[in-house]
């Protein structure tokens, strides 16, 4: 998709808008205050990631998504992304967590705390009925007080085993509800918790590029190869 994009529309990303000044004067003359978004031909505006409406637009052939034989791919995939969040997590001090990131205005902590609090806003929209930006907002704001490593380290683990309940729980109302959510737009849960555990995964290869760049720690006990395989993240780390 990002080769056709670069013929046929324009990506704004969320590290675009922090170094391209263009980009911000661009989105802001269209009245446009949130990222990813993708403009197609200059008019048409898709916010978010929305594969059903950017599949179509840009032409693209279209794969069915059938994810209803998943639920244990999913449960097993969780466990092993956000259990290396965590050991990621337990290696780390307290001045390290509060370390600047390179990708968005964050710290390393906010970085780690997302990549476990989405996934659970995504399995939770199966009762809550969305994953929208308020409540991403409310969620970030319910978890400002969660800075111990130990801690987070923790929140990862019972996320993962709460997803695992959820998805061996055979409740096919819930896996096939349909939520708005701001990764995806309209989409089941279970799409939903497909398309959350890529974006985490690739904040996780992010940490892994932190610890060892930038802190020179490289991780102990990092997510494998197999741990990944399967799980699709953009080749653009940063």
């Amino acid at each position: 998709m990002e080769e056709f994009l670069a013929s046929n529309g324009v990506q704004y990303e969320h590290h675009d808008l922090l170094t391209d000044e263009p980009a911000r004067e661009d989105l802001k003359s269209r009245g446009i205050l949130s990222a990813p978004v993708t403009i197609i031909d200059g008019d048409e505006v898709i916010i978010g990631y929305y594969p059903k409406k950017l599949i179509p637009a840009l032409g693209l052939a279209e794969a069915p998504i059938d994810l209803s034989g998943r639920t244990a791919w999913l449960a097993d995939k969780y466990q092993r992304i956000l259990g290396a969040t965590a050991r990621a997590t337990c290696e780390l001090s307290d001045e390290q967590l509060s370390r600047s990131v390179q990708w968005r205005p964050e710290m390393l902590r906010d970085t780690l705390v997302h990549i476990v609090s989405f996934p659970e806003l995504a399995y939770t929209s199966s009762t809550r009925g969305s994953m929208s930006t308020d409540d991403m907002r409310a969620c970030r704001e319910s978890l400002v007080d969660l800075n111990k490593p130990d801690d987070i380290a923790a929140y990862a683990v019972k996320v993962a085993d709460d997803i695992a309940d959820f998805l061996a729980s055979g409740d096919t109302e819930g896996f096939d509800r349909v939520v708005p959510a701001h990764y995806g737009g309209e989409v089941t849960v279970l799409e939903l918790l497909n398309i959350i555990l890529s974006h985490s995964t690739h904040h996780l290869k992010q940490v892994y590029w932190f610890m060892d760049d930038q802190l020179g720690q490289p991780a102990k006990a990092p997510a494998s190869a197999e741990d990944m395989d399967g799980i699709f993240t953009p080749a653009q780390l940063i």
